[in-house]
């Protein structure tokens, strides 16, 4: 029996596809630009403090990753070829990309630009398999974009994020409920979504390190150790992930950040650079009218340390300016700093939809 067929516990299974555009950005630049093809290529800036933002396969082969300093990766690869990203383009492409997942289920739950959840479990076309579901997904992407496209298909979010990394690029697998258990149990910890480098290296100290490890504590000792999380460790240890695709997934924070030309040592020139992400943040609030209660200040020093500080409004920010005050009273006490600063990023959180916000600030006034 297949995914598609086969029963889970009491509930009907369900058909998730996760799919994954492959090195998304540097292959757009190779798609729009034939000289690229076949080389290596990172989307990023080329100079002393500039990040690598993506790289092509090509680069991969060399060791060279997404949010790795420019230098080490010159270093790494010495004929690397270094593109500046275009957002827009990006966003218009990936704007393809969901009108083609829209002619098979408006269960869509984006991730980013380049990946989403599909919950194809009933869909448009009453295509029965899921598997041949993700296959025409990808052709067709392929044919509307010229980009390649992995995809993975399980019975639920979790296990349906990890196999699609496993035939990459273009390619995809499933796991089914039979596979599912034994399958999270040979994986180790630090390769499941949802655990960072932080709990992973917990996860380590307390004697975990695969999936079989992580079965082995009981829901008891995983909510003691991991507070909230616990629940959710010990369900996809066992290949349950109740979750389900939401296409109206809320964002949980915007932030921008930017490093400087040259380390920064005074507060005037803090605020000038910190004044552009604020603008960028805002911007995306009044964009899609939200509104943030927390804002939370990044501080990495030349030594590559970083701090944050964080401050919540009792109320929605309803302006650039209601955003700077606090980002103000948040920047002033790191003054006069140890060591340079090398960058600075600002993040909002605390989302909530600007309509709403507007109700409530009525009904305090009334």
């Amino acid at each position: 029996m297949t995914a598609e067929t086969e029963p889970a516990a009491a509930d009907r299974v369900r058909k998730i596809i996760h799919v994954d555009m492959d090195a998304f950005y540097a292959s757009v630049e190779q798609r729009d630009n034939p000289e690229l093809r076949g080389k290596p290529v990172a989307v990023g800036g080329s100079e002393a403090r500039g990040v690598v933002a993506a790289a092509s396969y090509e680069a991969r082969t060399y060791g060279v990753h997404s949010a790795m300093p420019s230098v080490t990766a010159k270093r790494k690869c010495p004929d690397l070829i270094f593109v500046k990203p275009r957002f827009d383009v990006y966003k218009a492409v990936s704007a393809q990309i969901r009108d083609i997942f829209a002619d098979y289920t408006p269960l869509i739950e984006p991730l980013s630009l380049d990946e989403a959840y599909l919950d194809v479990t009933e869909n448009h076309k009453g295509m029965l398999i899921a598997t041949e579901i993700a296959l025409e997904i990808r052709a067709r992407i392929k044919d509307a974009t010229g980009l390649n496209a992995s995809a993975g298909i399980s019975y639920n979010k979790f296990l349906a994020k990890m196999p699609s990394d496993l035939n990459k690029p273009n390619g995809q697998a499933v796991l089914t409920p039979k596979m599912g258990p034994r399958f999270v149990e040979t994986l180790p910890v630090k390769k499941f979504h949802g655990v960072g480098p932080a709990t992973a290296e917990k996860m380590h100290r307390l004697g975990i390190h695969t999936g079989a490890d992580l079965k082995d504590k009981d829901l008891q000792f995983l909510a003691e150790h991991f507070g909230k999380s616990g629940p959710y460790f010990y369900g996809i240890a066992r290949g349950i992930d109740q979750r389900r695709v939401k296409p109206d997934r809320v964002r949980k924070s915007v932030g921008a950040e930017d490093t400087f030309a040259h380390d920064i040592h005074s507060y005037e020139p803090a605020l000038e650079g910190l004044r552009p992400l604020i603008a960028k943040v805002w911007r995306y609030c009044e964009t899609n009218a939200i509104r943030a209660k927390t804002v939370t200040l990044k501080v990495k020093y030349s030594d590559f340390t970083q701090i944050t500080r964080a401050k919540t409004s009792d109320r929605p920010l309803v302006s650039a300016s209601d955003i700077e005050a606090i980002a103000i009273l948040l920047l002033k006490p790191v003054f006069p700093p140890a060591k340079g600063i090398r960058l600075l990023g600002m993040t909002l959180s605390s989302l909530e939809n600007a309509v709403t916000c507007s109700t409530e600030q009525l009904r305090l006034t009334l």
